[in-house]
């Protein structure tokens, strides 16, 4: 049996999960000595691994076994024992026969013990009361009037993105590719596109209702109603909830991309991490390493109206180096650390808001997901 994480209260921890398992990174709030635990679901491929605080602390990872199939896994000693739920969660709507991949997961909001969200593939939305124990399906999406006509992106068709309001109880966002951004305002009872001014320059209609390729959806827990999204087709604001969607890519040096972070304290600060095409400018996405193989994380400190590029301590010539969606997190720490894992298996990081950074890891299989969280 794997031994679990020595991290104590307050502890700094790093999540990461790989096609061979996960790991479970943690250090004091000095971010300087690190201690490792795992592989965890070894030989598994871990999409996302996650912490949720509530409750004297859970961690959740969402595991695709070649032979058994996608489950969600948790533990409650930082991954000294781990539980199954009760049965995998199954469609019940008709949307599909099986799941193919879990994907996202994100547990509820404070007030709300025990609720967990789950995004999947094909497609669709899954909550649990009890911790995961058991999972039912949210069949108001999965029965969306659009359906029918959800097409898969290169990654397939994924729910990647789960976004709760952090003021409204009843409002959540989600990201799926290649369909676009829904939000419910009414408890999950029904769902709307929320995708204006957002580009599909893949199709015919550059700017059609749905059918955009989100990567990566997140809002900052300070400013209800302001939503980030780095897209297939560009970096996006909304301050509106989504209902209005803010082009912010201009000086960047890429359209594309596919990871996003923001700053723990300051909702106007975010991180991306532009990546190269072959395709040409207005498709983007061929090569899929990072623009002009320079490893440049761009943050931009006024929401998106101007951006630059940091480099210090991150390779600058023939860096052919490639980020998945999940692979970018953020801590809570007023000097924000920023964690970034690469599919050739080197985890990168800064403790000092993006401007300095060090590698953490490297020779790990490659890297799916990236997530952070402090020890309850």
């Amino acid at each position: 049996m794997t031994q679990g994480s020595s991290a104590k209260k307050d502890d700094v921890m790093v999540l990461v999960g790989t096609r061979k398992g996960a790991l479970i990174l943690s250090s004091d709030r000095s971010r300087k000595n690190w201690q490792v635990s795992g592989p965890h679901s070894s030989g598994s491929e871990v999409f996302h691994l996650t912490y949720d605080h509530r409750e004297g602390g859970t961690v959740f990872a969402a595991v695709n076994q070649m032979i058994w199939g996608p489950t969600v896994q948790r533990s409650h000693d930082l991954g000294t024992t781990w539980l199954s739920p009760q049965e995998p969660p199954r469609f019940t709507s008709g949307a599909a026969e099986t799941i193919d991949q879990v994907w996202h997961l994100k547990p509820g909001r404070d007030g709300k013990p025990g609720i967990v969200y789950l995004g999947v593939a094909p497609a669709g939305l899954f909550k649990s009361d009890d911790y995961g124990s058991t999972w039912q399906e949210v069949a108001s999406l999965s029965k969306h009037p659009s359906r029918d006509q959800w097409q898969p992106g290169l990654g397939g068709l994924c729910l990647h993105s789960i976004v709760l309001d952090p003021s409204d109880a009843g409002r959540m966002w989600v990201g799926i590719s290649a369909v676009g951004v829904f939000g419910t305002t009414d408890s999950r009872e029904s769902w709307e596109t929320v995708n204006q001014d957002v580009r599909a320059d893949f199709l015919p209609d550059r700017f059609p209702d749905f059918g955009q390729c989100p990567h990566k959806v997140l809002t900052h827990p300070s400013k209800p109603g302001l939503l980030y999204q780095q897209n297939h087709c560009g970096v996006y604001r909304s301050d509106s909830a989504g209902e209005e969607w803010q082009d912010i890519t201009e000086g960047l040096p890429s359209r594309f991309g596919f990871v996003l972070g923001l700053h723990s304290k300051d909702p106007d600060t975010l991180f991306v991490l532009p990546e190269d095409d072959v395709l040409g400018e207005d498709v983007g996405g061929g090569k899929r390493y990072v623009t002009d193989a320079k490893f440049r994380v761009y943050r931009s400190r006024n929401g998106g109206r101007d951006w630059e590029p940091l480099t210090r301590g991150l390779l600058q010539e023939n860096a052919y180096l490639h980020v998945l969606r999940e692979g970018m997190a953020t801590d809570s720490l007023d000097d924000c650390g920023v964690y970034i894992g690469t599919t050739t298996g080197q985890l990168f990081y800064s403790q000092d808001n993006g401007d300095n950074w060090e590698l953490l890891m490297e020779h790990l299989p490659p890297i799916l997901s990236v997530e952070c969280g402090s020890v309850a």
